[in-house]
């Protein structure tokens, strides 16, 4: 029996948790994910990350149910999806020559016991001086239209960044692995070790 239920339907988050080589199943959580008012951006992926893996209790009653989410802050406020090739093009402007915050939120909700865990991975992305025409290029060549912050990483994306700061590469992806690996180990599952 799989033990192990990944709370999204993300192909970026199922990719990543491919990596640890443990069995897993995909589900889509129910939640509602608009923020509260005066909500923090950590307070929001950290809500929404638990919200997403303790929806998932009641068909899944005896698993480690993994939860996640994300959010893009620019100049203090979060960057959604730009969903128009136009609002890409003004969050890209924004970032260039910029830091830009992601906010990772990480549960790991064992259903049998009740027991959760959670975290909060931020990741800093510095971004180079763009020009119009660097902006313009990329939009046409990636499409990041369904992305936060209008870029992929993993990605052509990788070429408007200075840099890149913090402990898990793959929390700007969207799915803390290092911290997951660390929870896992708590519930008795190492993925080293199976």
């Amino acid at each position: 029996m799989t033990r192990l239920i990944l709370a999204s339907t993300s192909p970026w988050r199922r990719m990543l948790l491919e990596k640890l080589g443990l069995a897993f199943e995909c589900a889509a959580p129910d939640t509602d994910e608009t923020p509260q008012s005066g909500e923090t951006p950590r307070h929001l992926v950290l809500r929404l990350a638990q919200a997403k893996a303790q929806s998932l209790a009641g068909r899944f009653p005896e698993h480690l149910i993994i939860g996640s989410d994300q959010v893009c802050v620019l100049n203090g406020e979060i960057a959604g999806k730009p969903l128009t090739e136009e609002k890409a093009r003004q969050q890209l402007m924004q970032a260039s020559g910029n830091i830009v915050t992601f906010y990772t939120g990480l549960a790991l909700y064992n259903s049998a016991t009740g027991h959760l865990q959670t975290e909060c991975e931020p990741f800093d992305v510095h971004f180079r001086h763009l020009s119009e025409q660097e902006i313009g290029d990329y939009l046409r060549k990636e499409n990041p239209l369904q992305c936060a912050g209008s870029f992929k990483s993993e990605g052509l994306g990788i070429a408007l960044f200075e840099r890149l700061e913090g402990r898990d590469p793959n929390a700007l992806v969207g799915l803390p692995l290092i911290a997951l690996c660390q929870m896992l180990r708590r519930e008795e599952m190492n993925p080293l070790l199976g």
